[in-house]
């Protein structure tokens, strides 16, 4: 388990399941947190998460290559929230990232910032790496006003790449050095 300020970090288990599902199928959750990939991800059946989870729990490549968490609460010890890493390669040692908080009431209030540095801090101390990145879409203000809060700089733009609710936006590409995550200040 990693530990934040904030909040606990656990590797997702089947008891998360449902908790993920209503995450996946909440439309305007799913907008904010995936852009135009949104509408591949709702209305899937609780069975089919279940079989993804099941396949992935039997794949030594997510294991080796990344990792999900359910992100719980320490006020409530509640799950509020998932975060990932993913398509780790040892030999650059970059990552990618991504977070979704699924519970409304916990928006706002530092667990997005709590998140991101509990998962950069496993990254680059635990794990090495020298770079982190992520993507969002343009509409995700929230989203690319933390990433920038907490040290991630601008490094790209695919130019009307999402197609979100009857609109293109662009793909904004962001990353973090290991040198100015530990030059940063919480």
């Amino acid at each position: 388990m990693l530990k934040g300020h904030l909040v606990d970090l656990r590797p997702v288990s089947r008891k998360d399941l449902e908790d993920l599902y209503t995450w996946a199928n909440d439309e305007s959750l799913t907008f904010l947190s995936s852009g135009s990939e949104s509408a591949n991800q709702n209305n899937n059946p609780l069975e089919a998460l279940q079989a993804q989870y099941e396949k992935n729990l039997n794949s030594h490549h997510l294991w080796e290559h990344g990792t999900v968490f359910i992100v719980y609460s320490k006020a409530t010890k509640k799950p509020i929230g998932k975060c990932d890493y993913r398509n780790l390669n040892p030999v650059t040692r970059v990552a990618e990232i991504g977070l979704t908080i699924g519970e409304r009431d916990y928006w706002g209030r530092g667990y997005g910032k709590d998140i991101i540095y509990t998962l950069l801090n496993h990254l680059f101390y635990t794990l090495n790496l020298e770079r982190v990145q992520l993507d969002t879409w343009s509409g995700n203000h929230q989203a690319l006003r933390l990433y920038e809060k907490v040290g991630f700089q601008l490094e790209g733009q695919l130019r009307r790449n999402e197609f979100v609710q009857g609109s293109y936006y662009d793909t904004i590409l962001m990353g973090i050095l290991k040198s100015e995550f530990e030059s940063g200040t919480r």
